[in-house]
């Protein structure tokens, strides 16, 4: 990839194949960036030559092309740690993505809970983020709180601050930016206040790192996860970033082979973090494709990525709004801050049967729930229609979307 021909928006997307005419769908207006991101060629071509040429099973081979492997395997989780700026890569643990890095949590940290224990989410987290706390929940009799939201979708900060004081939980869990809303937490002061309340801290960055910096080491987070097929990677591979002292202290979360340091008929010991939460063969290919993707990030530049999400950001939402029938979600109703995801519904038009009509204009959009079920009925919304923005989003994508929207209206209306 020549780096001095990249550009946002237009520029960049020809690094992406599925955007060329000969592709299997031909005109394509892809809005559907927070479910899952289209993949650059870089991704594509490293991931088929790691495939073709270098594959091999890690750390047991003593020949040339397994030490290859895992010399890549290793440098992958190298690229990680730079990218969050965590203080060592031995801080990064490879998962098959967020939702088993949550998991993982859940299980290995479970030892440290006791009868009467609390855990704080919000009721804007995914599913992925409330459903394993809530099995942790049923296994050690703790329980789940969660801190309310606003009618613009945002984060009630009072209320979090209460249920810190009131709960005294033993983690906090909760998104950095909502999937459904597009709610940008206010990260940094949440995070302090948890450890003032003594509670241990989980942060969900799976809509973040893709669109702006990320910085484990001025956040302060205990634990943070994201996962790779949100970021330009393939998917099945994902992270768990954690500080070294809580890896020392958790037990794994699988048991298998190359996680251990010796097996006897009479018990195991573990291997070192991070691998001791690697159980088993690794996600080699993907986590290699992680790299190349953060490698692609990193090379446009996340304060780039980032002005130019804004821009297409504000020209959707400024189409949207003064589109009549048009109902537009999230903080920036009220002139708040929203990540790059845009959420509405349209009179007389259910959300499921608009994607079906927007696919025929080439526009792809997520319609439902979007695995928030507890912010939806929050505010009385049983599905949306959403449209999300990646690197390679153009205003004429919203143009596409504004024109389907008008024929869906005719057509149901």
């Amino acid at each position: 990839m020549d780096q001095s021909k990249m550009g946002v928006g237009l520029g960049i997307r020809g690094e992406f194949p599925m955007f060329s005419k000969g592709g299997d769908l031909g005109t394509l207006h892809y809005l559907d960036s927070a479910a899952s991101s289209l993949k650059p060629r870089s991704v594509i071509e490293r991931l088929s030559y790691y495939l073709s040429f270098q594959h091999a099973n890690i750390h047991r081979g003593a020949y040339a092309l397994s030490a290859g492997a895992t010399e890549l395997y290793h440098g992958a989780r190298g690229t990680v740690a730079k990218f969050l700026n965590a203080a060592s890569e031995r801080s990064v643990v490879f998962t098959k993505g967020s939702t088993q890095a949550i998991n993982l949590v859940a299980h290995a940290l479970e030892g440290e809970f006791k009868a009467g224990d609390t855990i704080l989410l919000t009721k804007l987290e995914h599913h992925s983020n409330i459903v394993p706390w809530q099995l942790l929940a049923k296994r050690r009799d703790i329980g789940v709180q969660f801190a309310e939201i606003r009618s613009d979708a945002s984060l009630d900060v009072q209320d979090f601050k209460s249920k810190l004081q009131s709960e005294r939980p033993k983690l906090v869990c909760f998104t950095s930016t909502s999937n459904a809303f597009g709610s940008i937490f206010p990260v940094q002061e949440l995070i302090s206040l948890a450890h003032s309340a003594g509670s241990w801290v989980l942060l969900d960055a799976s809509q973040a790192v893709m669109h702006r910096r990320v910085d484990v080491q001025t956040l302060d987070a205990d634990f943070l996860v994201f996962t790779g097929h949100k970021i330009y990677g393939p998917t099945g591979i994902g992270v768990l970033y954690a500080k070294e002292e809580l890896l020392e202290r958790m037990q794994p979360f699988e048991g298998g082979g190359d996680m251990i340091a010796e097996v006897t008929t009479e018990g195991s010991t573990w291997a070192e973090y991070p691998r001791k939460f690697e159980a088993g063969t690794p996600p080699i290919a993907e986590a290699i494709g992680l790299g190349a993707a953060l490698d692609f990030v990193s090379a446009i530049g996340l304060e780039r990525i980032e002005s130019h999400e804004r821009k297409v950001f504000d020209y959707a939402w400024s189409l949207l709004s003064k589109e009549p029938g048009v109902k537009l979600y999230g903080p920036a109703t009220n002139a708040g801050e929203q990540g790059p995801i845009v959420p509405f519904t349209i009179d007389g038009v259910h959300p499921h049967d608009f994607a079906t009509v927007a696919d025929s204009f080439g526009v792809q959009v997520r319609a439902g729930h979007h695995c928030a079920m507890p912010a939806m009925r929050a505010l009385n919304l049983t599905a949306t229609a959403r449209a999300s923005i990646g690197v390679y989003s153009m205003t004429s994508d919203f143009d596409a979307l504004l024109q389907a929207i008008q024929h869906a209206k005719r057509l149901f209306t």
